[in-house]
């Protein structure tokens, strides 16, 4: 490469978007456990600690941005100074759409259920519904999920079984297991397994409506809300096909392979494994002017690299941002990451 040409690259890079690393904001429902502090080293003074939202510019939980130049600003503030890193796609409409969580449940969540876009702009002041994909990072042995119904039911049924405490026999519970994945598209009536430790993809929303909680009391005393007149009203009641696991085919390229998990019309996800130990070259990684995307490390550790000697380390559990129209990153370690595109 020639001098000028060199010079090209670094002027080139230098008007290119750097990627950041994320500090997540934490919830201490009273179903979480303590995972997400002992495996993921996240720091975070609560227990239980339930879900770290990691990826979020929600105001119910805020992510802050953790390296480089917007160290300690959040990355809500951060993206309304420079909408330009969400990208040209017309599904951001100049917001992040997406909201990225680590979730562990020690004990079953609530049996709830999400209100779809529509229903939510009319009866929830304009805000999004909520579609979601989990990724299943562990589960014990005898971890389930629930995921719709056995059969159709109409909402008296339904009502009445909630107040006589017997709406566990409409449910439909699937066995989990590492490297599942699920996609739980809005008005699917669902909970989380206690056992189960979860990635969670989803629409920017904070909605969930819940329609039975075990009876459970908090650390009060009290029992938690229901909604179930905006449930029933929001849930889809008729039965739901058992999911099946799709067919996912690992594409391979030196020092990495991936895998489409989910594409759906608010975010597309794949799993991309990276292991550069026996590479001289490292993985190249870029995104480009049309959406972010965002880096959520599930295992492993290495380094990021970009510009002309400009780095950070990144570990277990860490949530990296890529602006739009990125500088192209280098990629060396030997990790496992869920790669996520508005």
């Amino acid at each position: 490469m020639t001098n000028r040409n060199m010079r090209s690259n670094i002027e080139e890079n230098a008007q290119k978007n750097k990627p950041f690393l994320l500090k997540p904001a934490g919830k201490d429902y009273l179903w979480g456990g303590s995972r997400l502090n002992d495996d993921f080293s996240k720091g975070i003074d609560l227990n239980p600690l339930a879900e770290t939202w990691e990826c979020s510019t929600h105001p119910d939980g805020p992510s802050t941005v953790a390296s480089g130049e917007y160290a300690g600003q959040t990355l809500a503030a951060v993206l309304k100074a420079h909408p330009k890193y969400l990208g040209t796609h017309p599904g951001t409409k100049g917001e992040l759409p997406i909201l990225i969580k680590f979730i562990d449940a020690r004990k079953d969540l609530s049996v709830q259920v999400h209100p779809t876009d529509e229903y939510a702009r009319e009866h929830e002041n304009g805000q999004l519904g909520k579609t979601e994909m989990w990724y299943v990072l562990d589960a014990s042995k005898d971890a389930k999920l629930v995921y719709g119904l056995h059969h159709d039911v109409d909402k008296e049924q339904l009502r009445k079984s909630i107040e006589d405490g017997t709406v566990e026999k409409y449910l439909q519970k699937v066995p989990v297991k590492k490297n599942d994945l699920f996609y739980i598209e809005a008005g699917t009536i669902h909970a989380i397994g206690a056992g189960a430790l979860i990635a969670e993809i989803q629409e920017s929303s904070n909605l969930t409506y819940r329609l039975y909680d075990y009876d459970r009391t908090d650390k009060n005393g009290r029992k938690r809300q229901l909604h179930i007149e905006k449930a029933l009203e929001a849930a889809n009641l008729k039965a739901s096909a058992e999911p099946r696991q799709p067919l996912r085919v690992l594409k391979y390229r030196r020092g990495c392979a991936s895998e489409l998990l989910c594409r759906c019309r608010y975010f597309e996800v794949y799993r991309m494994l990276v292991n550069t130990e026996r590479c001289r070259e490292l993985v190249g990684y870029q995104a480009d002017s049309s959406s972010f995307r965002v880096l959520l490390c599930t295992d492993g550790c290495g380094s990021i690299s970009f510009g002309e000697n400009e780095a950070f380390n990144f570990f277990r559990g860490d949530c990296i941002f890529v602006p739009a129209d990125s500088v192209k990153l280098r990629i060396h370690g030997q990790a496992q990451f869920l790669d996520v595109r508005g």
